[in-house]
């Protein structure tokens, strides 16, 4: 039984171009199977989401950490009475917009983009990815996605201001997302703190102490783990205490959530539309326990003096080749020549970027100039 105001797929607001219903698989699901068959969704698996595969392949990728937000996803909102189904499809394209080397790609390509007058949000590009560049229909270019499915990709993790973003305006840039896409970037929070302090170990970047010492609710359930299982080995009460904060999240995700929406006494989606701030969110005890994780990670690990080499290989990298195709487009593949027709030549560059791999950049770099 959904609640009242979870998203209806009967009452989608539908796609741009009109289709016919499918015989047993309603609209979000075929968004979802749409999404798991891009391209795009397939390059994720060669994009780095926070180590490269210098120190293991067992560490996350964009596409292994899509799927692990698309699982916690799915259990929260199952327990809210959400549309897992668009949940899920929200959950798989969240990320589908981030260019390749990370957080570190994602920086340099902005910085590119503002030196010419104009930006990278990785959200948008995701949306221009689903509308325009997949390619796998003969009656219209992009995915044809559901409008819900399109207005969380851009909106699941921040409010567009209407009159900065008139492009978008279609979108209900005014009104609050359903549910469904509010939690995303909460279930995204929840999947890389705790994936990045497991990858983190693994890689012997960060110590059980370290963390211990930094993250305190981290360090309570090692001290229950420790008192429960006094000979187990290291890198088990590790994952005991892992997961005890794993579930710490969710669980606080789901009561607290559930308590704001039944506390403004809301009944219909357009109640949460109209609502001045969003839903979803942590308690303020948990909330102070995951920006303090978030933190120690920030100050430990991404802006460690073990990752700033790639770093800072990746920044140059794509600065170099932007710089490269900007003062030689006749250079760019034919497709993205003919681009230039209609849009100006940065974004046309920015794009064709934003949609490598880590390996495919990596030798287009060691072939610019040829």
């Amino acid at each position: 039984m959904l609640a009242t105001y979870a998203v209806r797929a009967e009452q989608s607001l539908g796609r741009r171009h009109a289709e016919p219903l499918h015989p047993y698989r309603n609209p979000f699901q075929r968004d979802r199977d749409r999404l798991i068959h891009a391209r795009a969704f397939r390059r994720m698996e060669d994009k780095t989401q926070v180590f490269t595969r210098r120190y293991s392949d067992h560490f996350r990728n964009r596409l292994t950490h899509t799927i692990e937000v698309a699982q916690i996803s799915r259990t929260i909102a199952e327990q809210l009475r959400l549309n897992t189904d668009l949940v899920e499809a929200l959950a798989l394209a969240h990320d589908l917009g981030h260019p390749p080397f990370g957080h570190a790609g994602e920086k340099a390509l902005d910085a590119a983009m503002r030196g010419q007058g104009g930006c990278f949000d990785h959200n948008l590009h995701a949306l221009r990815i689903v509308e325009d560049f997949e390619l796998r229909y003969p009656g219209f270019r992009g995915l044809n996605l559901t409008f819900e499915v399109r207005e969380g990709i851009i909106k699941h993790s921040r409010d567009y201001d209407p009159a900065a973003h008139p492009e978008i305006a279609e979108y209900l840039l005014e009104c609050r997302p359903p549910l469904e896409a509010q939690l995303i970037d909460l279930t995204d929070e929840i999947a890389y703190n705790t994936a990045d302090l497991d990858d983190g170990y693994e890689a012997k970047l960060l110590k059980v102490e370290q963390i211990r010492s930094g993250v305190r609710v981290f360090d309570r359930f090692y001290g229950e783990v420790e008192q429960q299982y006094p000979r187990a080995l290291e890198k088990l009460k590790f994952n005991e205490a892992l997961k005890r904060l794993f579930n710490l999240l969710v669980t606080d995700l789901i009561e607290n959530t559930a308590g704001r929406v039944s506390g403004a006494g809301i009944e219909t989606l357009e109640d949460v539309r109209r609502h001045p701030a969003r839903f979803a969110a942590f308690s303020a005890e948990v909330e102070g326990e995951r920006a303090e994780c978030k933190q120690f990670l920030y100050r430990q690990l991404y802006f460690s003096a073990a990752l700033a080499p790639e770093k800072q290989d990746a920044e140059r990298i794509i600065g170099e080749l932007f710089e490269y195709w900007m003062r030689c487009p006749q250079k760019l593949p034919p497709a993205y020549r003919e681009k230039l027709s209609r849009e100006a030549l940065p974004r046309v560059v920015c794009d064709y970027i934003a949609g490598m791999t880590d390996t495919y950049i990596l030798a287009q770099h060691a072939h610019m100039g040829r």
